[in-house]
């Protein structure tokens, strides 16, 4: 992979682990972001605690298969981006919540950017 690829891949991977550690830092300001409520005792500890967790796990999983070349670490991310989408979908559909396409683009952009990087990732041999 050159290294044009890896700073393409980097960059996304480094926005989402600062968004994850806005969310233990600076709650207040990443949900006016995301047009978002701060919640309040324990949905305050599950919107900065779950929230946090997936875009540190989203960026670091890139980050450590850009490092090592290893092309496994490159599913986790893909799969919380692609059940994220779904479960927009069935907030829409379901539960009245607003369907954001803006997002969900970003969502797709991102796992088309992961399936290129899994194709171009060289196989480590075992």
């Amino acid at each position: 992979m050159s290294v044009a690829s890896k700073l393409a891949a980097g960059t996304p991977a480094l926005l989402l682990i600062l968004v994850g550690l806005a969310w233990w830092v600076a709650p207040e300001f990443v949900t006016a972001q995301f047009g978002m409520t701060l919640q309040r005792g324990a949905g305050l500890s599950t919107q900065i605690g779950d929230l946090a967790s997936f875009f540190i796990t989203l960026g670091v999983c890139i980050l450590i298969a850009l490092v090592s070349g290893e092309r496994v670490w490159l599913y986790p991310s893909i799969m919380l981006l692609a059940f994220a989408i779904g479960g927009r979908f069935i907030a829409w559909l379901f539960h009245g919540a607003a369907l954001t396409a803006s997002v969900i683009v970003v969502e797709f952009v991102l796992i088309g950017l992961l399936l290129f990087m899994l194709k171009n990732l060289q196989k480590k041999q075992a």
